[in-house]
């Protein structure tokens, strides 16, 4: 029996009123919470209100003033303006196509929505999720056109971006939806220095003889006349004008150019049949350039950190913040880089040049020859000409092999090699040496030095491809490099830019680090901006470019494989690149000549020179007095004039500041790193000529290259070294575009380089 003492149980009924009173406390607080919350968003969103007259385009344009850019040094370079200026344009002078296009791929319910789209919001943010990435946006257009308006950047904090949505609301209740449109595509960068939707027309479009004249008087705008196709590009570029320029990339722009004519077939903005004539019709994008007063040479860099501007501070402060930017570039350097080329590639109709010279301290770029004449062939080979690499993707190799403990003096069968392409596949990866000479056998080194085929597909293929690829971009190398096994000779899908290779190629120069900076171009690229103030005020900084270091290889590897690439230059296929000091590098051939390359280093920088016909693959097979270009000709050549002549204006600037102290001038920079002072590893084979010129190192005009007070060292014969080669031509496809394409196989060697 229950003792009575002791109560009733105390549990059950404290418990059922502890709950009621948690529901009721509840039941309270949750809707002043959500109150609270909208009463804050209301106020915000009444508070900006203000704000909304600031976002009036057409008045503030006659207010704004352009930037501009000088050299390293402080020699104006341009003043900055967006191709074919800033100009606004009216609804009515936009195309309707153009209209479509846009809301088709950025703003779906443009006309339903109320200026924050909470559907789009939730997909953007469910698919970031999902692909753990930031995949879409859900920013409508009236959010776009407010951070636009307001320069507003990429990181941007959480209240700016409720902040731009309080006032995209406010702006659908305050402007039309046609005006919020038009005025959206007016401050739109479409890259390529077109700011707003008339301006792209124009730079893209306006030599299409079916649009000449468009935007001069008597004419429509440009942007009135545009096709769907048309359209659909443009709109296409918004989302990335870098990824989806149509000349860099012509494949990516074309796809996303159909993917946003799918998007308005389904929204009905246009019919079938057009849509299909749409998808087939060529992608037509030859830049008009800017007619602006750039310093002579220039332009090509000029071209290229632009964009880097925009990407630091947004199109409109770029074009009209009134900024002062202090770029990269030394005139001075500039000018001995394009020298260089016009020493030997001067003839019209002949092959052209491209040159990237980068500090090996900051990771700067000093000089960028991007063509022969920007106002005939804007299109910047330095920058977006990706071409195959040849030869000179061996370093990376050899580096890879390193890492791996595979040392210079590894042996390894000198012949017609036969490698199966797939495990249980009869297709074969067949490489063979220039002119069928092989040595029977060879070590790594020598294989370096003289370039041999067989021994480096062997290397890579036992490393990994994989593994080459992925150091390869890890050093510097932006584009996909491909891991087939063509890649080992410098077959890629996707070529190489010179501005890439001479980054890549400064990670052995900087004794293993990847230098970039904080204004740096994408994936820590090279650096172009060195400082930006604002115009009026140069104590005001606005952005000062910081070097960044990454270590990617060890000291002691990159010691290694310095002095392993001084073999080339001291007896093999870049024997013309001596110019009396210390060099390192590797030349590169393509499949009959197509490309030649020489890149290398010296204690001050890194140059990559690019040798070629710039808009087909055209073999070169007779251009080098009767005889193929090759890496070891014309690059190599260019590579010293140039090292000759830059070297030559540092010395006499140091000599001129010691001269004002009093002091006395210095000797001639010839000095020789102490990590190369060791005996090279390579020997050359007893008169070996450098790689496919058979012109016992003579220079264009039979003389030896000027300048060069270095001899050649003699070193007993090595009957293991062979002469390089080129694996037969029959399927490696010539693309006659501005940036050519290389293989998208490994077999056969179809893309087995020269040297």
């Amino acid at each position: 029996m229950p003792d009575p003492s002791s109560g009733p149980p105390a549990s059950q009924p404290p418990r059922r009123k502890t709950k009621v009173k948690k529901l009721r406390l509840l039941a309270i607080l949750v809707p002043l919470a959500v109150l609270a919350v909208v009463s804050t968003i209301f106020g915000m969103m009444m508070a900006v209100a203000s704000d909304l007259p600031a976002l009036e385009q057409l008045p503030q344009v006659a207010k704004r003033k352009n930037s501009v850019l000088t050299d390293i040094r402080g020699t104006r370079l341009t003043t900055l303006t967006s191709n074919q200026g800033r100009i606004i344009v009216i609804g009515d002078q936009i195309g309707a196509y153009a209209k479509y296009a846009v809301i088709a791929v950025e703003d779906q319910r443009f006309y339903e929505n109320s200026g924050v789209d909470l559907r789009g919001i939730g997909r953007a943010f469910f698919q970031d999720v999902v692909q753990r990435r930031q995949a879409q946006g859900g920013s409508t257009i009236a959010q776009q056109f407010v951070k636009n308006a307001l320069q507003a950047q990429s990181k941007r904090t959480v209240f700016e971006k409720l902040r731009e949505a309080a006032m995209a609301y406010h702006l659908t209740r305050k402007w039309s939806k046609e005006r919020i449109l038009t005025e959206y595509l007016n401050t739109v960068y479409f890259g390529n220095g077109a700011y707003g939707i008339e301006a792209a027309a124009r730079t893209y479009f306006s030599a299409d003889p079916n649009h000449q004249g468009c935007g001069t008087p008597g004419y429509t705008m440009c942007a009135a006349q545009l096709t769907p196709a048309e359209s659909a590009l443009l709109a296409a570029i918004i989302a990335s004008p870098s990824r989806f320029d149509p000349v860099a990339h012509p494949g990516a722009a074309t796809d996303r150019r159909n993917m946003v004519l799918k998007k308005m077939l389904d929204q009905q903005r246009i019919s079938g049949p057009v849509y299909d004539d749409a998808i087939h019709e060529p992608l037509y994008a030859a830049i008009t350039p800017a007619h602006v007063d750039t310093l002579k040479g220039s332009e090509y860099f000029v071209s290229w950190v632009r964009q880097s501007l925009v990407d630091q501070v947004g199109p409109q402060r770029a074009f009209e913040g009134d900024l002062k930017v202090q770029t990269t570039l030394d005139v001075d350097l500039q000018k001995a880089a394009q020298q260089a080329v016009n020493n030997y590639l001067s003839w019209s109709g002949g092959p052209t040049a491209s040159v990237v010279a980068i500090d090996n301290k900051t990771g700067e770029v000093r000089a960028m020859v991007g063509g022969r004449d920007y106002d005939k062939a804007p299109f910047n080979l330095a920058t977006q000409g990706q071409r195959q690499p040849g030869s000179s993707i061996k370093p990376f190799i050899l580096a890879e092999a390193l890492r791996q403990g595979i040392g210079p003096g590894a042996v390894y069968p000198s012949r017609k090699r036969f490698f199966r392409v797939h495990k249980g596949s009869s297709e074969m990866f067949v490489v063979n040496n220039f002119e069928n000479e092989y040595a029977g056998q060879s070590t790594v080194a020598n294989a370096l030095t003289f370039s041999d085929n067989s021994v480096f597909a062997a290397l890579g293929i036992q490393v990994g491809t994989k593994k080459v690829a992925n150091l390869a971009e890890r050093m510097g190398i932006r584009t996909p490099v491909s891991s087939n096994l063509a890649m080992t000779l410098g077959g890629l899908r996707e070529g190489v830019t010179p501005l890439d290779m001479a980054h890549a190629y400064e990670t052995f120069a900087s004794g293993g680090k990847r230098i970039s900076g904080t204004l740096g171009t994408s994936k820590d690229g090279p650096v172009g901006i060195h400082l930006i103030t604002k115009r009026n005020d140069p104590e005001d900084v606005v952005k000062r470019n910081k070097p960044k270091t990454k270590r990617i290889l060890s000291a002691k590897l990159a010691a290694e494989e310095t002095q392993l690439l001084t073999g080339p230059v001291k007896y093999g296929t870049a024997t013309r690149a001596q110019y009396g000091g210390f060099a390192a590098g590797k030349t590169g051939t393509t499949e009959n000549s197509g490309d030649a390359w020489f890149v290398g280093f010296t204690p001050r920088w890194t140059i990559a020179v690019w040798v070629g016909y710039p808009t087909t693959l055209k073999p070169m097979l007779t251009e080098f007095r009767g005889s193929a270009v090759t890496g070891g000709t014309f690059p190599a050549m260019i590579w010293h004039d140039f090292v000759v002549a830059a070297n030559k204006i540092i010395d006499d600037r140091k000599n001129e500041e010691r001269a004002a102290k009093g002091l006395p001038p210095l000797e001639a920079t010839t000095s020789v790193p102490s990590t190369t002072q060791a005996a090279p590893t390579a020997v050359p084979r007893e008169g070996a000529a450098p790689e496919g010129a058979g012109t016992g190192g003579t220079d264009a005009s039979g003389t030896a290259p000027p300048v060069t007070t270095t001899p050649k060292t003699t070193a007993p014969p090595a009957q293991t070294t062979p002469k390089t080669t080129t694996p037969p031509a029959q399927t490696t496809p010539a693309t006659p575009t501005p940036a050519p394409a290389g293989p998208s196989g490994g077999t056969g060697g179809a893309d087995a380089p020269a040297g």
